[in-house]
Parts: structure tokens; C-alpha cells; sequence
């Protein structure tokens, strides 16, 4: 990726500007995965599959979103995806920029003021629909975000949160998680372990158990 040191300064400067509130991730497009992270607060790991090798990006294609996602630990971020082209037009990275929502959300909710993100199906601007399309193929298989909210509905359907889980909750948690099939994509069980505040033996042990006995 010829342009790497200049979206890792772009990434840099962003996060450091909106610190502690901003993350970005780049995504090598090429490699079909995670290059970098600037103030990662999502969980993920440089070397982590982006899965998005069958999106074809049109010529058109530059800024997507803002749209709404879930963070591990509940947070509600406003995203947006910016295509960075090479020297001959070819889409060869993306840039997402996470915005943590809750400073915002709670002086929202003291203030009365429209800050909150954009939910799912907001048309903004024309063509937006033609984005939301693009931004769904594009995140379609997105197992970090499904493994967040599975996690947040779990949590909610039993009035829990994950700073009191204990360990048997926990398991009952990756449990819960490996009937839905969550531990199919590269790197989940490190993803869970760290999202639970677990080892990564220990997650690794309760599914040989829970596998052993079915």
C-alpha cells in the first residue's frame, strides 16, 4: 500500500484531535485485512480479516455513512468509511473513523439537543439509499459487530451488564455465543476472551467442554 505512511499520519492526527472519543482503523484493501489502529477502544487486532474482498468499489464511492454500531461494551458509535485511492484510482485502502457516542448521548439526554447517532434506514442526502446498500455489503460480514450486539441483547434479556458477570455467567455467556455460531470467524475467541475479560484458555476450555458434551 504505496500511501500507508500518510494514512497512518491521517489516523494519528484524528485520533489525537477527538482523543479519547476517536478511533480509526485502516484497512489494507489488498490484503483484506486490519493494518492499523489509533486509539483502539473496539477490541480488534492489527491482522484481523476485514472481509471485504467481493465489494467492488465504484468510482463514485469516497465517503459512506454516517451510520450507526454497537461497541463490545454497549457503547453506541457513529461511523463513517472514507475509500483512499492510489496514484492510478484503484481503491486500495479504507479508513473508518468510530465516534464514541456517550459524552454526546448524555448531554443529550440533559440538554434536549439532537446529537444522537443516525439509526439504521437514515436517508440523509440523495443517493443515500444507494449508500446504505454499499455500507451493508461492506459490513455484511462484520462477526465483530454481530459478536457485540449478541453479546448487548444477552446481557439486556437477563438484566445483566458485563462489569458484574461472574465466571459462570461467563461461560454461560460463550455458551450462548457458540450456539449462535460466533467462534466461525479468524480470531473470535480472542476477540470474546478479551470483550469478557477472560483468558483466552479459558474461553478455549469452555468450548471444548460445551462440545464435548453435545
Amino acid at each position: 500500500m504505496e500511501n500507508f505512511d500518510n494514512y497512518k499520519s491521517m489516523a494519528d492526527g484524528v485520533a489525537a484531535l477527538m482523543h479519547s472519543h476517536a478511533e480509526v482503523v485502516i484497512h489494507d484493501l489488498q490484503r483484506q485485512e486490519i493494518v492499523y489502529l489509533a486509539n483502539n477502544y473496539s477490541n480488534r487486532e492489527i491482522g484481523s480479516p476485514s472481509h471485504m474482498d467481493e465489494v467492488e468499489f465504484a468510482d463514485g464511492d469516497r465517503v459512506l455513512g454516517p451510520y450507526r454500531k454497537v461497541n463490545w461494551d454497549g457503547k453506541i458509535l457513529k461511523s463513517i468509511s472514507v475509500v483512499m485511492r492510489n496514484n492510478i484510482g484503484q481503491a486500495e485502502a479504507m479508513i473508518c473513523i468510530n465516534l464514541d457516542m456517550s459524552d454526546m448521548n448524555r448531554m443529550y439526554q440533559v440538554l434536549g439537543m439532537m446529537l444522537a447517532a443516525p439509526e439504521e434506514g437514515h436517508e440523509p442526502e440523495e443517493n443515500s439509499g444507494e449508500k446504505s446498500d454499499k455500507i451493508a455489503e461492506i459490513f455484511r460480514d462484520d462477526w465483530h459487530e454481530r459478536i457485540n450486539v449478541f453479546i448487548q441483547e444477552w446481557l439486556q434479556g437477563k438484566g445483566l451488564s458485563l462489569q458484574v458477570l461472574g465466571r459462570s455467567e461467563k461461560r454461560n455467556l460463550v455458551i450462548a455465543l457458540e450456539a449462535k455460531g460466533a467462534f466461525q470467524g479468524q480470531g473470535s475467541a480472542n476477540y470474546v476472551a478479551r470483550c469478557l475479560g477472560l483468558g483466552r484458555a479459558t474461553v478455549y476450555k469452555y468450548l471444548k467442554e460445551q462440545r464435548g458434551s453435545a
